[in-house]
């Protein structure tokens, strides 16, 4: 009975992607960021690496290949998931870090032209103001405030630089790494990830991993399902025909994070944030599509 399938897999995965804003809060009093994000990124190196070998998945030939994976690696998967849990160890709520990360597809949209030659229509740009509306509602009223459940300025501006740089990944894997074989290409990102996130943790991390059992349930959720786990959804998306579908999906992951950090931390929006987030999602889903 295949009629589900087209249904559970979308949603699996964007559970599966809403659940790493909350892993990063869940696993912040546990871990120093900068310890946490190195193990987790070698681990998901080595895991992904053996099973595309398992697999006998196609590697890049030349050298450009893999510095165009490793490059848009360092971006994707290690200044933005850095930026993430730095940002959430230093107090900004899920749900506010998931919404910034879900900015990360208007940005590209707006690159798209100068950078990938892409026409974006009226309709698109609309879509792009109003997300950007919705963003600001969610985010003036409690920024650089006293409130104990205020924004922090420094970690909101890391969850932007994150997202600055998911989005920067995404246009160089776009316009280098188009024809590579996902799953190699997962693992080399993750390699390049690596060769940024190690030294940042011996540099200017503190090594703070108290080994407890909430924080290994954290790491091995991070590693297993966030990282390989949304790795294999998306090959599945993709070999279905999805593709244009999954970036709409990225927009359901702020709700679904906020009600996530509501049941598990009792993190809460102000009604006119929750309606910020709605012209938000409303926004995007606009600018997404076609």
């Amino acid at each position: 009975m295949p009629a589900p399938a087209p249904f559970l897999v979308p949603a699996l995965f964007v559970l599966i992607w809403a659940t790493g804003f909350v892993a990063a809060r869940f696993v912040a009093p546990h871990a120093e960021a900068f310890t946490f994000v190195a193990i987790r990124v070698v681990a998901v190196a080595l895991l992904l690496g053996g099973l595309a070998l398992t697999l006998r998945s196609r590697w890049p030939r030349g050298r450009a290949g893999w510095l165009h994976a490793g490059f848009a690696g360092l971006l994707m998967q290690g200044i933005y998931v850095i930026g993430v849990f730095w940002s959430v160890q230093r107090g900004l709520p899920a749900g506010i870090a998931a919404l910034v990360g879900s900015l990360q597809p208007l940005l590209t949209a707006t690159l798209a032209g100068p950078v990938l030659g892409e026409p974006v229509s009226r309709r698109r740009w609309l879509g792009i103001g109003t997300g950007f509306s919705g963003a600001l509602l969610v985010l003036a009223p409690k920024v650089g405030t006293s409130d104990p459940s205020g924004i922090p300025v420094p970690a909101l501006a890391a969850c932007l630089l994150a997202m600055m740089a998911m989005t920067g990944g995404t246009l160089w894997q776009k316009r280098h790494g188009a024809g590579a074989d996902l799953l190699s290409n997962a693992a080399i990102q993750f390699v390049g990830a690596a060769v940024l996130a190690v030294p940042i943790a011996l540099l200017f991390g503190t090594g703070g991993f108290d080994a407890s059992t909430p924080l290994w349930l954290g790491l091995a959720w991070s590693v297993l399902v966030n990282s390989v786990g949304g790795i294999l959804l998306l090959l599945l998306l993709i070999r279905r025909g999805a593709v244009a579908g999954v970036a709409a999906l990225l927009f359901l992951v702020p709700p679904v994070s906020a009600v996530m950090a509501y049941a598990l931390f009792g993190e809460s929006l102000a009604p006119i944030q929750m309606g910020g987030m709605v012209i938000a999602t409303l926004g995007v889903a606009l600018a997404s599509r076609g």
